[in-house]
């Protein structure tokens, strides 16, 4: 009785993986936490990623997770379907890390047109030769550690773009909609993050132009 016990829930788990994230979460209004385990056993990885970019700390990007899926779990009746369940929940991720942010650091605003620095100059969107594929060499093992330290030193509003957009792979609408901005003012901080990883790894020696 008890192998055959394993035996179905083996089965019902196997079935569940199977399931899109809306009827897990369909699932799941209905209070079974099995489909929300398996909600958060598909996006955990990547919320925690997230976390760890923004946050730089293991134990914060931690407390990152946790919110956010205890935010999913109190907040799941009010999602409507109008976006995909990953943009929904990764647009409650990113609030809960700005919110960390700004809580240590105090609420900061750039201007969006404002150049930014790289200690040897300020990168301005004129020298964007449209050529330059950041996301390709992200997945380069040997520019990984340039690229990482790169990425940590972008200022926040650009890495929080960045890392959703070249990183985590959402279009620049899932983004705006996470981020509450404009298609355009995505593509400019994009953009912009773009230029400032270019000039850093060419500054590190590892200028990404060198790509095959």
């Amino acid at each position: 009785m008890e192998q055959l016990a394993m035996e179905d829930h083996a089965v019902a788990q196997q079935s569940l993986s199977d399931l899109s994230d809306y009827e897990l979460l369909k699932l799941s209004r209905e209070k079974d936490y099995e489909a929300f385990e398996e909600l958060v056993k598909r996006y955990e990885g990547r919320v925690y990623r997230l976390g760890l970019k923004m946050l730089h700390s293991p134990e914060d990007a931690e407390d990152l997770l946790q919110k956010t899926f205890l935010s999913v779990l109190e907040n799941m009746e009010s999602f409507r379907g109008d976006s995909k369940f990953s943009t929904w929940l990764f647009r409650i991720a990113t609030n809960h890390a700005l919110m960390k942010l700004r809580k240590e650091k105090g609420k900061k605003t750039d201007s969006l047109d404002a150049p930014l620095e790289t200690g040897g100059g300020s990168v301005l969107p004129q020298i964007a030769d449209g050529k330059t594929n950041i996301p390709r060499t992200y997945e380069k093992k040997e520019f990984l550690k340039y690229l990482e330290q790169a990425v940590s030193e972008l200022p926040e509003k650009y890495r929080l773009v960045f890392i959703l957009r070249d990183v985590e792979g959402f279009s620049n609408k899932e983004v705006a909609g996470m981020l509450d901005l404009s298609v355009p003012a995505v593509k400019s901080r994009v953009l912009r993050a773009r230029l400032y990883l270019r000039d850093k790894l060419e500054k590190y020696g590892k200028g990404v132009d060198s790509i095959e």
